[in-house]
Order: C-alpha cells, then sequence, then structure tokens
C-alpha cells in the first residue's frame, strides 16, 4: 500500500482571530507582516501560538495595501517593492528569534502571490529578491507556475495547492470577483484534496482535469467555516489513510 502524506497550511494573523482553534489543525502557517494585514503584536501572538503547537512559520508577505487586503496589483517601482517586502519579512524574523522559533518559509500573498505565478516577469524579479535576502529559506509556490520555473535550481520549493479555490483548466484560480472562486462544501473539499494527494490531480470548473502537484495544501483562515472545514478535511484525511506531516 501506498504511503500517502501532506503538509496543511493555513493564512493567518490577517485580524479574523481564530488562530487558536485553527493552530492545532494544522502543520504550517503563513504569517500576515503587515503589508496586508498584521502588526506586531499579532505577528508575536501567532508566532507564540506556532512554537507552543509545534507548526511551522512561514512569513506571508504582499503588496502594502491593506485597503484592498492585498489582492489588488500595485503599480509601484520594484525597488520600493523589495524595501517593503524586507521589511515584512524582517518582522516576522524578528519574532521568530525572539521566540527561539526557526522561520520556516517564504509564501507570497494575494495579487503578489497570483503575479509570481502568471506573470514571467514578477517571477523573475521576486526570485532575484529572495535568492539574493533569503537564498536558504524554502518558499512555497504553485506547480507549474512562471515562480516554479524561474526559481527552479536556485531557490528551494515546495509546491502548493488550496484546498477551498477552484482551478480553472489552465490551472490557474478561478478569480475571486466569480462566485464559484470558493469550495466551500466540506464534502467537495474534502474529495478535491483526496484526489489531488493520491491522483496527483485536480477537476476544474469546466470538469477537465489536470494533472497537478503539492507538497503542501493551502486552507484559507479567513473562509467563513475554515474550523469547521478544516476539522472535516483532518476527520477524512485519515479515514482515507493520509498522513498530515510537516515538510
Amino acid at each position: 500500500m501506498n504511503a500517502f502524506s501532506i503538509d496543511i497550511n493555513c493564512d493567518l494573523g490577517e485580524g479574523v482571530g481564530n488562530e487558536a482553534a485553527l493552530m492545532p489543525l494544522i502543520s504550517s502557517c503563513n504569517l500576515a507582516c503587515g503589508g496586508h494585514a498584521g502588526d506586531a503584536q499579532t505577528i508575536r501572538q501567532v508566532v507564540e501560538l506556532a512554537k507552543k503547537h509545534g507548526v511551522g512559520v512561514g512569513a506571508h508577505p504582499s503588496f502594502p495595501d491593506k485597503e484592498h487586503f492585498g489582492r489588488k496589483k500595485l503599480e509601484m517601482p520594484f525597488a520600493s517593492l523589495s524595501a517593503s517586502l524586507q521589511e515584512q519579512l524582517e518582522a516576522v524574523a524578528e519574532a521568530c528569534r525572539n521566540a527561539d522559533l526557526p522561520l520556516h518559509h517564504i509564501k507570497m500573498h494575494g495579487a503578489l502571490y497570483n503575479l509570481c505565478a502568471g506573470d514571467a516577469v514578477y517571477a523573475e524579479a521576486i526570485t532575484a529578491f529572495l535568492e539574493t535576502h533569503y537564498p536558504k529559506m524554502p518558499v512555497y509556490v504553485p506547480y507549474n507556475s512562471e515562480m516554479a520555473r524561474a526559481a527552479s535550481g536556485r531557490l528551494k520549493l515546495f509546491y502548493e495547492a488550496f484546498a477551498d479555490r477552484n482551478y480553472e483548466a489552465d490551472g490557474s484560480l478561478v478569480s475571486r470577483a466569480q462566485n464559484n472562486a470558493l469550495i466551500t462544501d466540506k464534502n467537495q473539499l474534502a474529495a478535491h484534496v483526496i484526489r489531488l494527494v493520491k491522483l496527483g490531480e485536480i477537476q476544474a470548473v469546466s470538469g477537465a482535469v489536470f494533472k497537478q502537484k503539492a507538497d503542501t495544501i493551502c486552507v484559507h483562515g479567513d473562509t467563513d467555516n475554515a474550523v469547521e472545514l478544516l476539522n472535516f478535511l483532518r476527520q477524512k484525511l485519515t479515514e482515507a489513510s493520509i498522513q498530515i506531516k510537516p515538510l
């Protein structure tokens, strides 16, 4: 029998306040750094919770845009974006040092994540930035993305897929502007994840099926029923003989 395992990650520190309920259910987290959400206090609190539960802490930087929650592309010089990213990443790195906890990974947020996935210019720029400042830090990226191609052989990559998001046939996420962007039904979500882990494939909203590699799977912490979804997902993964295992 094949042994299956997966890392479950969650975006935290984004103002929802459900971290204490979510932390026991996940194996890694992506911590808002102050760009789209969060501040020094929330960063410190989430790092302390993660240490208590043995959860890997990743930094989750974004465009510096709390007004739009980092989900809108900002037209800004890359030098300015780079300075903001350094400030955001250092905020989490410092909190981890103070807690005697290693920084586990980096994952871009929102519009910046999507741009790195689909825009070769952004993918190269962010790869070069990380290669300069965090050359040994693992990075969560989508499989078969521009970021994966740009960073291959230059950074340590973990491939990420989303438990609570629908996909287009080209492997991109359904836009949040569409009413079917999110998967909120717990049975649909569990089936989606189990198929991904065991078969390495995703069924797009069009019905088309495409191959997908995933080392880690994300459930968004700001999804309304995130705690319910994660509890149910853990139950179904256990029933399917899939172990939740940190990277």
